[in-house]
């Protein structure tokens, strides 16, 4: 008789099964889940490696004060007994307290300053005031950084901390606080959740590119990977790092800061990169980067970095002019034109954007080749025939004559003119020729390239060849800040008229943006009996991630204090986070008009530099980085106002020596 079988017996069997395979399932996910631990493992190590430094070569940690350029005289000078410091410390404070009271900024930069220590700071409605007066026991800014003349003789091409033997050592100001100060916040002029977000915007841009891109020159976010064809091709120059560095320093945000800082000193470098680069945006980016994180900070490293990318710049300087080539192959020194551009001619806005940048530099070293190269491009400029009182945008370095004749306050154009007015602010308003060549320009323009649309919109047209095009670039919509500035600095017959543009083009460019169902604004766009302010060909409907009307939101803010610029940036910043936002940074979009557009997988190093910076000052108070001691550079870089502003860091200069016996 065969043995009874016992019913429990396939349960058992199923249920053993299903042991194994619930296990099989577990030990396969743990795997899986240890594969994906082990990737950002080694992606973070990778980062980590680039940001840890032997201990014996650290740098001391800075020490980042709490101090404001407005009141960082109260350090300036060491020789002041304790009891004196007190004093002036208690004469602050009840100036602070009585700042709160007084009107807030006008139209005019400046406004009324308080009083530093022993120095009133002076405005007028003609200019912002640069001239100081010392008591007998302190020494202004202007004596603490003398500006070389021809025959002064640079003691070195050192930290300015160095002094000549023949003066007092020079006092060095301390670092810029990280985020700045809350100076005066009950001012009210700080919107900190607005403020907030675009932090976060940053920080969602930075950390993403440091997983994906780290040292690479920008970021694909679509894609996660870096971008390869962007202006600097693949070579591992981190641009992103350089141009969003002084962004993160800004918003306070240190721990990425030294990630940025710690890469710069270990990986940067020019020495072995065989490629032939934009002067132009190697300048506004690497170098105008790098010296504004050396005002920031006085760390040396960023002096130094700024001057070997510059020497790598002046091969393309070696012209029958002076005007510089477009392109120049860092390790070999050839250097040449743009094949497209008007008979072998350099770009307007290319060659005429290296005077802040090189004559800041020339400061800072005490070394006058710079300066004295962006000044001979001044000198052939001002001394070249202009159509009409207009600059062409092609000019042939070779012969010094003018290609086709095609102007534009855009692109070719654009930051010409910029610097023309702001190298006039960067000298604490003494270089008067500057000035003069900017009215003249912007005189020539209002007259033959500025109109007014049959809906009342101002814009600024492109001319070639005579004939208006009423086209308007994107790149265009600085010049509304550029004519307001222009406007609130000096009092003169054009005052009126450059303000009213001013704030026209700037309407003009929200226009273009709140036309678009993206809310975003074209690249271009035109103007007839039919449309205004949209574009109309399919290669002018992108976004990519632009500044320049929010450049101008900012200056405009900062002038009127009117709410509809702070507004107009909300929308923008509303726009970005829903359109060009991705889970792994933010991309321009192909065409603005759609509803649903699609991505273009770029995350270009200006939406860090410039885009979230502007967007990130408009919300902030007047204090940090004031107009009237920081002039921004066109990647947007602030640079210190020479006179009226500490952190100007001027090399000494040996003073001739006596013959008096």
């Amino acid at each position: 008789m065969c043995p009874k079988t016992s019913k429990t017996t396939p349960l058992l069997l199923i249920g053993g099964i299903c042991f194994v395979i619930v296990l099989v399932g577990i030990t396969g996910i743990t795997l899986i889940n240890n594969i994906n631990l082990s990737n950002i493992i080694r992606l973070n190590e990778k980062v980590a490696s680039d940001s840890v430094s032997n201990n014996e070569n650290q740098i001391k940690e800075l020490n980042y004060v709490n101090n404001h350029p407005r009141n960082v005289y109260l350090k300036l000078n060491a020789s002041r007994d304790d009891a004196a410091d007190e004093q002036m410390q208690k004469e602050q404070e009840q100036e602070q307290l009585t700042n709160q009271e007084l009107p807030k900024m006008s139209a005019v930069i400046g406004g009324t300053k308080p009083k530093v220590g022993d120095t009133q700071w002076r405005a007028s409605s003609e200019v912002i005031s640069t001239s100081m007066s010392p008591s007998p026991s302190s020494t202004s800014a202007g004596e603490l950084t003398p500006t070389p003349s021809a025959g002064d003789a640079p003691s070195s091409s050192s930290s300015s901390s160095s002094s000549s033997s023949s003066r007092s050592p020079a006092v060095t100001a301390p670092p810029l606080p990280f985020g700045g100060v809350k100076y005066n916040q009950s001012s009210g002029l700080i919107d900190y959740e607005k403020r907030n977000q675009v932090v976060k915007m940053m920080e969602h841009a930075w950390h993403n590119y440091k997983l994906y891109a780290w040292g690479k020159n920008e970021l694909r976010p679509l894609s996660q990977r870096p971008h390869s064809a962007s202006i600097f091709g693949s070579y591992d120059l981190g641009a992103t790092i350089v141009d969003g560095l002084d962004t993160l320093y800004i918003m306070g945000l240190e721990k990425e800061y030294r990630e940025g800082r710690d890469w710069i000193e270990r990986k940067f470098s020019l020495d072995n990169i065989s490629a032939e680069l934009s002067v132009f945006e190697t300048n506004i980016r690497f170098v105008g980067g790098m010296l504004t994180l050396y005002a920031f900070t006085g760390d040396p490293l960023y002096k130094e970095k700024a001057q070997h990318v510059a020497d790598k710049l002046l091969p393309a300087f070696q012209t029958p002019t002076g005007i510089p080539y477009a392109l120049v192959n860092t390790k070999t020194g050839v250097a040449k034109n743009y094949g497209w551009a008007s008979g072998g001619s350099s770009i307007l806005s290319e060659f005429g954007t290296l005077h802040l940048e090189f004559a800041y530099l020339s400061d800072i070293t005490g070394n006058p080749l710079y300066r004295e190269r962006v000044q001979t491009i001044r000198q052939v400029l001002k001394e070249i025939e202009k159509p009409k009182g207009l600059y062409p945008n092609f000019l042939n370095p070779k012969t010094g004559k003018w290609g086709q004749l095609h102007m534009s306050l855009g692109a070719l154009g654009d930051s010409y003119y910029e610097y023309l007015l702001k190298a006039w602010l960067q000298s604490g308003q003494t270089d008067e020729e500057a000035r003069e060549m900017y009215d003249e320009a912007m005189l020539a323009i209002l007259d033959k390239m500025v109109r007014t649309s049959p809906g009342g919109l101002t814009y600024v047209s492109d001319l070639k060849f005579d004939r208006l095009e009423h086209k308007m670039d994107h790149l265009a919509c600085f010049s509304g800040g550029l004519f307001a500035l222009g406007a609130a600095t000096r009092q003169n017959d054009y005052t009126d008229k450059y303000m009213e543009v001013g704030k026209g083009i700037t309407n003009t460019c929200h226009e273009s943006y709140i036309r678009a169902p993206t809310q975003l604004g074209p690249e271009a766009f035109r103007f007839s009996e039919a449309v205004e302010a949209r574009a109309l060909r399919s290669q002018e409907k992108y976004y990519i991630l632009r500044p320049e009307t929010f450049e101008s939101y900012f200056v405009l803010w900062r002038l009127t204090h009117d709410q509809k610029y702070r507004d107009w940036g909300w929308e923008a910043v509303l726009a970005l986070e829903k359109h060009c936002r991705t889970a792994h940074g933010y991309c321009g979009l192909r065409n603005v008009y759609q509803q649903e557009p699609q991505k273009d997988d770029v995350q270009q190093s200006f939406f860090l530099a410039e885009t979230l910076k502007y967007l990130y000052l408009l919300f902030s108070d007047d204090s940090v980085l004031p107009l009237d001691e920081w002039v921004f550079n066109t990647e947007a870089h602030p640079l210190p106002i020479k006179g009226a502003n500490a952190y100007y860091r001027q090399a000494p200069v040996a003073l001739p020596v006596s013959n008096a016996s």
